[in-house]
């Protein structure tokens, strides 16, 4: 297994773009930076609204971040579908969504130890990327979240944990503050976006990791 738990996974907010990248991209690798300081393990670059040029150079300086500032460091960078993107900037790996290329294509073209991750949101999506060979899945969403239909609830979740153990499975949507601890017991660990918007979740957070 390339990951252990607990999988804590930063993914950025995805509100970069064009127009405003000089000016906000700063704030996003800052960001970055404080999460590889407090040993959160996987960040996902998911910035769509960017064109691929500007992914490609947040990318490389995210990754410059986790390994020449913190070369004791085991975080690994992710982006969002663009697995040429993730290679070109040496990148760890790539999250591809549910309905984007199949993960054994990604597998067969790009080097072993490239991470692959695939968002889920059933039991049957989960089974099946696990053939395909990725690392680890997503499951969601779990609380309720804007834009992302019916949450499954920890039953689900719990659900499929156990139909997959030992295999990671990170549960994504609506956590927070309230509620990680209580998924922390069920999955392999968390993803979340607003969460990690205040830094005093990553320092309580590196004390689960330490």
């Amino acid at each position: 297994m390339k990951l252990r738990p607990p999988l804590v996974y930063l993914i950025t907010e995805g509100k970069l773009t064009a127009e405003n990248f000089d000016k906000e991209s700063k704030r996003v690798l800052e960001t970055i930076e404080e999460a590889v300081s407090f040993g959160i393990p996987l960040i996902q670059i998911r910035e769509k609204k960017l064109p691929a040029r500007l992914v490609f150079q947040l990318t490389k300086e995210a990754v410059r971040i986790a390994e020449r500032k913190f070369p004791d460091s085991n975080t690994k960078i992710l982006v969002n579908e663009r697995a040429d993107i993730a290679y070109v900037a040496k990148a760890h790996g790539v999250h591809l969504p549910e309905c984007s290329i199949p993960a054994e294509v990604i597998r067969k073209v790009f080097p072993k130890d490239f991470i692959i991750g695939v968002s889920c949101h059933d039991i049957q999506a989960c089974l099946d990327s696990v053939s395909s060979g990725v690392d680890f899945v997503t499951f969601s969403p779990i609380f309720s979240t804007p834009n992302k239909g019916q949450p499954k609830g920890l039953q689900a979740l719990k659900e499929v944990c156990e139909k997959l153990k030992p295999f990671p499975v990170i549960a994504l949507g609506g956590i927070n503050e309230e509620n990680y601890k209580e998924v922390l017991k069920i999955a392999s660990g968390f993803a979340a976006i607003r969460f990690f918007s205040d830094r005093s979740n990553l320092k309580k957070l590196s004390e689960i990791l330490a």
